[in-house]
């Protein structure tokens, strides 16, 4: 295809989005599926233009002055580096290309200003209403924080130190781009995609057929690691998921402590058994509905990767932000609250409760924790800069931290730390 068909593919499904209301991975599934003639190469450079857009659809829009698809398409091949001039000869005589926007308007465009009255929201990329709780988040540098959730993410990857070591991943994915990431040191990561290019599908790699390694966000390795899951220790993963923290933290233990999996949600949980094999740890993993009451009060640490309104990985599932509404953020908070009182009645007297989440909004965050201490006597919160100083000695520190009382709690930033956001805390319940 040439480009003015992939502009018109992308548009096409940035239509068929709002027109069904329906996530991008179900448009761009079904487009590929009705428009068999397109190659791999074509599919690949479509659905970076439909990515592209979503991540950044308020300041296309607010710079090339139109809002239909097709315009906003055309400025994401702009914003990607294509000049005006080398749009204008690629799209010449091709008839599947739409119709262009005005000369003016793509050369404005191409300046790379937005409007003076631009809206701070267009700025950031976010739906108005998100703009108070993201200044409220970060301050003075909110809209550089929500620019920096519209770029391109890598590709993280998390060696498996219970079958190999993170050096000899390195040499065998290094030819796919693989190196060793900053911040966790179990991380790889591949550089974020170029162009029309995509990520190498790592899953067909044997490494990761043999349990070398996982997919694993850099952030949530931090995270992990922090949480600190120790040889001999008792410890629920509360909301496990597909298992992604359950198996860091038995390895991070070297199989040594007891780890234990649950999700209220089924079908989440159902892709940890084979995950558990594929790497050879070891957990036990409780069903919904399961009878959890022989572990009340036994966990010397209980992790809770909280659910969450996702905005932290607004890099990889970017039409998620043009969907979250304030009602369902309350709602949330509210589970939030709801999910932190259960398995606080997991965690033994002189335990620890670490509580994650995937989201940047403080309203998600330090708030659920000043909540949560608010409203019982017998938890403190720890200093997590302290944690990270122990457990990623000479990492530099690349996050926010808050101060809660005598403890803190930090932030994880694409800006800051280059890891999809992630917030975390670490409660102690006292002994007596």
């Amino acid at each position: 295809m040439r480009l003015g068909g992939r502009i018109a593919a992308a548009a096409e499904v940035l239509d068929d989005m709002a027109a069904r209301r329906r996530p991008v991975a179900d448009a761009l599934k079904d487009w590929g599926l009705s428009h068999r003639f397109a190659g791999s190469g074509d599919r690949s450079a479509i659905g970076n233009l439909v990515y592209d857009v979503l991540r950044r659809r308020r300041s296309l829009a607010a710079r090339i002055g139109c809002e239909t698809n097709a315009d906003l398409v055309y400025g994401a091949v702009l914003d990607a580096g294509t000049g005006v001039d080398t749009l204008l000869a690629a799209v010449e005589g091709d008839r599947f290309a739409p119709a262009l926007p005005p000369i003016g308007q793509l050369e404005r465009f191409a300046s790379g200003a937005l409007p003076d009255d631009a809206p701070p929201a267009a700025m950031a990329d976010v739906p108005d209403w998100l703009a108070a709780p993201l200044e409220v988040s970060f301050g003075s540098d909110w809209i550089a924080e929500a620019r920096g959730l519209s770029d391109r993410p890598p590709l993280d990857l998390r060696a498996n130190l219970l079958k190999t070591t993170r050096d000899d991943v390195v040499a065998d994915l290094g030819p796919l781009g693989a190196r060793p990431s900053a911040l966790s040191p179990w991380g790889l990561r591949i550089d974020p995609i170029e162009g029309d290019g995509r990520h190498p599908n790592v899953q067909v790699e044997r490494g990761f057929q043999t349990g070398l390694f996982e997919i694993q966000d850099e952030g949530s390795q931090i995270a992990a690691l922090l949480a600190g899951a120790a040889p001999g220790e008792r410890v629920l993963d509360y909301c496990a998921g597909a298992g992604g923290k359950t198996l860091a933290l038995a390895a991070a233990s070297g199989n040594e402590a007891e780890i234990h999996a649950f999700d209220a949600d089924r079908q989440r949980l159902a892709p940890i058994w084979d995950r558990l094999a594929r790497a050879g740890a070891e957990a036990v993993v409780h069903q919904p509905r399961e009878d959890l009451s022989a572990l009340h009060g036994a966990m010397n640490l209980v992790v809770v990767d909280a659910p969450c309104t996702g905005s932290g990985t607004w890099r990889r599932r970017p039409d998620a932000k043009w969907r979250l509404t304030e009602a369902q953020l309350r709602k949330r908070m509210g589970e939030q609250d709801h999910v932190l009182e259960r398995a606080s009645e997991f965690t033994a007297p002189g335990g620890r409760l670490a509580y994650i989440t995937c989201s940047v909004l403080r309203e998600e965050n330090a708030e659920r924790v000043e909540s949560f201490l608010a409203g019982r006597t017998g938890w403190r919160l720890l200093d997590a800069e302290a944690l990270w100083a122990e457990r990623l000695p000479g990492v530099p520190k690349t996050y926010r931290a808050a101060r809660i009382g005598t403890g803190s709690v930090l932030t994880l930033t694409p800006r800051l730390s280059g890891t999809d956001g992630f917030f975390f805390a670490m409660l102690e319940r006292s002994i007596a």
